[in-house]
């Protein structure tokens, strides 16, 4: 029988996340002990809420990227004509992994300039292995009686993918997913370096005047949401998991 303690904890930080996010000028007794006398104890210099929605949909627009080109480059590789590209396209989706994004982000700025572009490229980079991996690894490990019996039904190569190959692949797809999504909502945060609006902003503000409450703040809610994304991915897995043991 499941715990219900999981779900009520998640919960409750979902709650707290939200009034935190939405008022948090309601936390500051608690925050207060932390700065300096006169010091601001809440970050004010932009709404905590515009910064969150920002970082959001930055983490979002890069991993949605990142789905559609290392999923359709798996799908490739993992059929008969595409095999032999697999070295090839592993070289490829690791250049992400080899360049740290602070690198990429100090090699884009140059040349598409400050701002969200050269924050979504690094992030986008950096989520392309997991999700490759995973799904070459969904996809090559189907039960050899399972594909034999769609071909011995007369399915196409297409249908074969779509109605047998991804629904049995999902659990291992979603892992990759949640994998780079959690990972880029972290490294996110490094985007405010080049003027991207993340919540990187409230810990950077916050090492500048040596404020430790705008530091826990942002970091507080960058853990916070990572939290929940990677308990929604990991419920979504375990139900793909389940229909795929039926």
């Amino acid at each position: 029988m499941k715990s219900p303690i999981a779900p009520i904890l998640l919960t409750a930080l979902c709650a707290a996340l939200v009034a935190f996010i939405g008022f948090p000028e309601l936390f500051e007794p608690l925050f207060k002990p932390l700065v300096q006398t006169n010091a601001p104890a809440i970050y004010t210099q932009a709404s905590l809420l515009a910064l969150t929605l920002s970082h959001l949909s930055i983490v979002a627009m890069a991993t949605g990227a990142a789905i559609l080109i290392a999923g359709s480059l798996a799908i490739l590789v993992t059929r008969p004509f595409g095999s032999e590209f697999l070295p090839l396209s592993r070289s490829i989706v690791n250049i992400g992994q080899t360049f740290p994004p602070v690198a990429v982000l100090a090699l884009a700025v140059p040349i598409i300039g400050f701002g969200q572009k050269p924050t979504l490229i690094a992030l986008f980079l950096y989520a392309l292995l997991p999700i490759f991996e995973n799904t070459v690894t969904g996809l090559t490990t189907i039960p050899s009686p399972v594909s034999e019996a769609a071909r011995g039904a007369g399915m196409t190569g297409l249908q074969r993918l779509w109605r047998i190959e991804l629904p049995l692949a999902l659990p291992s797809i979603l892992a990759g997913i949640r994998l780079s999504a959690v990972i880029s909502l972290s490294t996110a945060t490094i985007g405010s370096t080049v003027a991207a609006r993340t919540l990187g902003e409230v810990i950077i503000a916050g090492l500048q005047s040596n404020n430790l409450a705008f530091i826990l703040q942002g970091g507080l809610i960058v853990a916070g949401l990572a939290v929940l994304i990677h308990s929604a991915l990991s419920m979504l897995e375990a139900k793909a998991a389940r229909r795929v043991a039926l």
